[in-house]
């Protein structure tokens, strides 16, 4: 995924930009950078977020970060920000989404003898790419709808300037941008936990392909909002922080409503309810309310030598740290029949290593609940479960395991209580090695987010969505 932040304030705005951005470490684990603009100099740092924590990284660099406007960037993608020379004026760029048409986008480029730095990958930076869309008209308001109009997947964007930072939602909203106001300050965010403890106040949800314009002093709509949007439904389920809300909707919130949806179709007696740490937690505890089930915790998370935020890419690696940084309580875990909700299930490799480390500890009867629908159909809009092959999600395995083939019509495994479906859970549940395993209706998912699901994206569990 991905995330950023922004701030222009009336003073200097280094060390809230800072905490700011690592705020948003949660959403990746690979590059964190800021820059910021000190009068008409502007100042950057990047750095490698896979062998340490984004405050360790930067703290050093803090101090020389002056200015009173900056924009920092958490990305699992590309090294951002970068900084552009223009017609324009000198700009810093930061984003967040998926270029699905980036080869498209490139091959016009260089069609008009447009060219592009070589990253460390080989590839093209898509944040350069967007840096070039915005070029190519004649004022950064003009620039942005361009880079909004001609990109398919989604991209939302700060671009740093001298008149001020400006925001811009992607053209169906995938991502959100919450505006934050403090007396002396404004900011932008992908996740409105980071304002709190900086003594912001969330003002303003950015409207798909709205621009807005952050001064000092205030903010102004540059382009306003379309109607259409498909933000994703796993900012609730999964990857928002549950202290951060979306359209106005808390993300714990809908997580507790999700475990109580779960608990309302419940048929197996169970001693015990607890949720996968950390974002299977709200679902467990919802569910624990609503059914009057105990909640408990068989799983601690030991994060001190083991945090997210610089696990390795190699997803073996990956697994292991998984596996690692969750501690078991045998006391809590022998004998009993014990309900584990959890946000999702991806390839279910995590998820087999915890059922078999339960059962060694006495686990009596596991039963999995998973608070969103079946992964059946990879993301094709965000950096989400992008980097693993159809047949590494759980859903398609046992597809393929019933089907003999890779690309069978997916229609009826996506409803819940077909034959279909049924044959692909009970697969999963046998391969997990689980008593029992139920996954989400998507229509108390959509009743749990509570907007209408013509607004929300939902495309990795019905297909749905579209560019």
């Amino acid at each position: 995924m991905g995330g950023f932040f922004g701030c222009t304030s009336k003073r200097a705005c280094n060390k809230d930009l800072f905490y700011g951005t690592d705020y948003l470490s949660h959403l990746g684990t690979r590059r964190g950078g800021m820059a910021t603009l000190d009068k008409t100099e502007f100042h950057r740092s990047i750095h490698s977020l896979e062998n340490n924590y984004f405050r360790s990284k930067f703290d050093p660099d803090v101090s020389e970060l002056t200015g009173n406007m900056g924009i920092g960037v958490i990305s699992d993608t590309d090294s951002q920000p970068i900084i552009i020379h223009s017609h324009l004026g000198k700009f810093a760029v930061v984003t967040v989404g998926k270029i699905a048409n980036l080869d498209e986008l490139a091959r016009d480029a260089f069609s008009q003898n447009i060219h592009f730095a070589e990253t460390s990958g080989g590839d093209i930076n898509p944040t350069e790419m967007v840096a070039v869309l915005i070029s190519q008209k004649g004022s950064f308001d003009e620039g942005i709808s361009n880079a909004q109009e001609k990109i398919k997947g989604s991209c939302s964007m700060l671009v740093l300037t001298e008149n001020g930072i400006f925001a811009a939602r992607d053209r169906l909203g995938r991502t959100p941008i919450i505006i934050g106001k403090r007396s002396d300050a404004y900011a932008a965010s992908s996740e409105s936990c980071a304002f709190s403890n900086l003594g912001f106040e969330a003002e303003y949800d950015v409207g798909p392909k709205e621009i807005v314009r952050l001064s000092p002093d205030g903010f102004e709509q540059v382009r306003p909002p379309v109607k259409d949007m498909q933000i994703c439904s796993f900012l609730w389920v999964y990857y928002g922080y549950p202290a951060s809300s979306y359209e106005g909707i808390n993300t714990e919130t809908v997580r507790y409503h999700c475990g109580a949806a779960l608990a309302k179709r419940e048929t197996e007696s169970v001693d015990l309810v607890a949720g996968i740490p950390d974002s299977g937690i709200g679902h467990a505890i919802g569910f624990a309310n609503e059914s009057r089930i105990p909640y408990m915790r068989p799983y601690v998370k030991y994060t001190p030598t083991w945090p997210r935020s610089f696990m390795p890419q190699n997803q073996e690696m990956r697994d292991l740290v998984a596996q690692m940084k969750l501690i078991p309580v045998k006391e809590i875990i022998k004998g009993k029949r014990i309900l584990f909700c959890d946000d999702s299930v991806v390839r279910g490799t995590q998820l087999k290593d915890h059922t078999k480390i339960l059962y060694e500890y006495g686990a009596k009867e596991l039963h999995m609940r998973i608070a969103c629908p079946c992964l059946i159909y990879p993301c094709i809009f965000l950096n989400f479960s992008t980097s693993r092959s159809t047949l590494d999600l759980a859903g398609r395995k046992a597809i393929y395991d019933i089907e003999g083939m890779e690309d069978p019509d997916l229609t009826d495994y996506a409803i819940d209580g077909s034959d279909k479906h049924s044959a692909m859970v009970e697969k999963i549940t046998r391969r997990l090695n689980l008593t029992s395993l139920r996954y989400q209706t998507l229509e108390d998912l959509v009743a749990a987010i509570g907007l209408p699901k013509n607004r929300l994206c939902t495309h990795c569990w019905d297909g749905s969505g579209y560019y």
